[in-house]
């Protein structure tokens, strides 16, 4: 089992400040920048606004950090909650804390995803929630079992075969995109059938994927099993080990038609991101090392993690949505010196007014989260236009300024998450699964 130490703190008010800045965006604080670029389009109110949206393929935008850093701070988390379970009641209460907590949050993360509104196959099986579900119950598992070096070869192991694997298995020559897929069609003489792949993701268009015995789905999967041209090294939408693995394997709804961004293959690496936050918890726990010592090492490693994973991209490049060995690399780099500067202003310098709010949503994100979703649509944003919409919208954009009506409505939703998370902060309403 890991080194731990009963003497070291058992919270880090960081911690819970970092999960709240996190989630700060994913609740809708990004509307604001999209909103001020309504407003005025300049070089400023555009630059936030492509930070605050993800890339389309490769790169990496401050978006792109929301997801990874939540992973890697549940990584963080579990060190201190485990090692006190550990502590008072046992290695074995601690596996069925984590059992249990992973099979909740996976069935959350299915009814978030819409459970069993629709018959089957439209389900989708593989989400967000459910992506943190499995880092957390393997990251646990490990943590409760391995010592450090175990966990380190785990991690190496999981990003260099992750690598090997999508570098050098043999995959079908052929791009599970709309458009390439509608091209092909087009070049063996099924007119008919091209303009099916360009509605595929039309609003009004049934997903392929969710329909049982779906015409589009089968005449892809003829298409696909008929090539037999076989590549490797290929890191394209739809053209890769991961992408073309969830078509073959993943059941349901697929997020993105013929494949998912959190799909099963590239969960492995993913997995990393949350071992990365449990060495750091281990290090954060150490009593023999100084506070600024902490501060260093947290910005200086991240630096070097980062600066190593962009030197890794050269050659298997920094993607999202099939999370790359790379992108684990420079995503938890960026995330470790943002833990450090947090530990710095919060935890050693004592400076916590300014971060109130981010500690309000910190304690509560998975009731937050799922208050969101259960509003519907864009969640508070959606209540809050319910309030500042329509008459209230036209007369601020026709009295102050165009956009002004969209930017308050933005505001007011902000304020609205914040307001709620305050109200469940204050009455210690804690949702723990």
């Amino acid at each position: 089992m890991a080194n731990q130490n009963s003497a070291a703190p058992q919270r880090l008010t960081s911690l819970d400040a970092l999960r709240g800045f996190d989630m700060f965006w994913i609740l809708g604080a990004d509307s604001l920048a999209y909103a001020l670029q309504e407003m005025s389009k300049n070089p400023a109110t555009k630059f936030f606004a492509a930070q605050l949206d993800h890339a389309d393929w490769a790169g990496f935008r401050f978006y792109d950090l929301v997801f990874p850093l939540f992973v890697f701070i549940m990584g963080v988390s579990t060190v201190f909650s485990l090692t006190k379970i550990i502590e008072q009641q046992g290695r074995a209460a601690a596996v069925k804390r984590v059992l249990i907590r992973g099979l909740l949050l996976f069935i959350v993360a299915l009814i978030y995803s819409g459970g069993f509104t629709n018959p089957w196959p439209d389900m989708r099986l593989m989400g967000v929630l459910n992506r943190i579900s499995i880092c957390y119950t393997v990251g646990g598992l490990l943590f409760i079992f391995c010592n450090v070096r175990v966990l380190a070869a785990v991690g190496a192991a999981l990003l260099l075969g992750y690598w090997a694997l999508l570098a050098k298995l043999p995959i079908r020559d052929i791009h599970l995109e709309k458009e390439v897929l509608a091209a092909q069609a087009e070049a063996a003489g099924d007119l008919k059938l091209a303009p099916k792949f360009r509605d595929a993701d039309n609003p009004s268009a049934k997903n392929p994927s969710a329909t049982k015995d779906q015409s589009l789905w089968q005449a892809t999967e003829k298409m696909y099993f008929a090539t037999t041209n076989r590549v490797t090294g290929k890191y394209e939408p739809g053209y890769n080990v991961a992408n073309h693995f969830d078509f073959e394997h993943l059941p349901a709804r697929k997020y993105d038609i013929f494949y998912d961004p959190e799909g099963f293959v590239s969960t492995l690496p993913a997995i990393v991101t949350g071992l990365l936050g449990i060495f750091t918890g281990l290090f954060l726990r150490k009593p023999n090392v100084s506070d600024m010592k902490k501060v260093f090492t947290l910005i200086g490693v991240g630096a070097a993690s980062a600066a190593l994973g962009w030197l890794w991209g050269m050659e298997f490049p920094v993607i999202k949505k099939i999370w790359t060995s790379s992108y684990v690399l420079v995503a938890s780099g960026y995330s470790l010196m943002l833990l450090g500067l947090f530990y710095w202003i919060v935890d050693v310098k004592k400076k916590t007014t300014w971060c109130q709010p981010f500690i309000w949503i910190g304690m509560n994100p998975i009731t937050l989260y799922l208050t969101s979703n259960f509003l519907g649509g864009l969640g508070f944003e959606k209540l809050a236009r319910r309030l500042t919409g329509g008459p209230v919208k036209n007369f601020l954009d026709a009295h102050i300024a165009h956009g002004f009506g969209e930017l308050f409505s933005s505001l007011v939703g902000v304020l609205l998450f914040v307001w709620f998370a305050r109200f469940l902060y204050q009455r210690k309403i804690f949702l723990r699964l």
